[in-house]
């Protein structure tokens, strides 16, 4: 497989498919302390499954976020007006559908990284949405400008175009992929102690084997796909609120983002079980 498909020429999926996606999205940080990870770790990924993973994050996408949406909240953002409990929650979904396909691109494409505007929105959103929930005027402006130009009509333009014609990478090129990823997080997990940065680039890691699998079970009855998935989500959750807490702490300044501290020791034991039985 060494080429991307031409726009209309993805598979494209029923309402319950994409819902089942949505339900798998939304709690891909709940932690599930009775899903046991599977004995046997199944890298298997077959070329079809690649493409209807690859066409089902990009269908979620363009049929679950809505332009005009996006820069409506932004807009009201811009304004200094708060988001109501439910825009934060349309906010949080819209972005939500931004880094799914980017973990799919960085996951399935031939160059296995998310392309540039895309990676750059998606970012964005995120930096955003951590503004607006620490009360940060500057950057809520900052990223606000930002996003309005990343989704102004001609660059929308060019990023679904861009979406479409992503290549796709092989089921070896796939595999070879995510070995290196759990290498990576093996390597980095003998470390005692993490900066902020090295905390968030190992959740990285974990968020995108969550989405690997989150796809994969929304695809049809796959019962290691969804052991998989909610081991990792459960990893994804500890230390999404852990990250949370480090923001706050950052924003308030009783302690800087980058100050070296222990991983939560159920944390540590479930990322030590993961790179253990992983094979490599």
């Amino acid at each position: 497989m060494t080429s991307g498909r031409r726009a209309g020429q993805w598979q494209t999926f029923p309402a319950e498919t994409l819902r089942r996606l949505f339900d798998a999205v939304d709690v891909n940080d709940a932690v599930d302390a009775h899903v046991p990870l599977p004995e046997t770790i199944v890298l298997a990924c077959p070329e079809e499954s690649i493409q209807q993973c690859y066409s089902l994050s990009l269908q979620f996408w363009k049929d679950g976020v809505v332009r005009a949406d996006a820069l409506r909240l932004i807009d009201k953002l811009l304004r200094n007006e708060g988001l109501s409990a439910d825009e934060r929650l349309e906010f949080k979904h819209i972005r939500a559908r931004y880094k799914q396909l980017r973990f799919t691109q960085r996951l399935y494409s031939k160059r296995h990284r998310s392309d540039y505007l895309f990676d750059k929105t998606t970012r964005i959103l995120g930096k955003l949405q951590d503004a607006f929930r620490g009360g940060q005027r500057g950057d809520i402006v900052r990223s606000g400008f930002k996003l309005r130009v990343l989704m102004s009509k001609p660059v929308w333009w060019i990023i679904q175009r861009s979406l479409e014609n992503t290549r796709l990478d092989s089921e070896a090129g796939l595999i070879a992929f995510q070995k290196a990823e759990i290498r990576a997080l093996k390597q980095a997990i003998t470390g005692t102690t993490f900066a902020g940065h090295e905390f968030h680039t190992v959740r990285k890691i974990v968020s995108m084997q969550v989405s690997f699998y989150d796809t994969l079970r929304t695809l049809g009855p796959n019962d290691h796909a969804y052991r998989m998935s909610r081991f990792l989500a459960a990893i994804n959750g500890l230390m999404g609120s852990r990250h949370d807490e480090m923001i706050a702490e950052a924003l308030s300044g009783r302690r800087h983002y980058d100050t070296p501290a222990p991983l939560a020791n159920e944390t540590r034991s479930r990322l030590e079980m993961l790179v253990d039985r992983y094979p490599l």
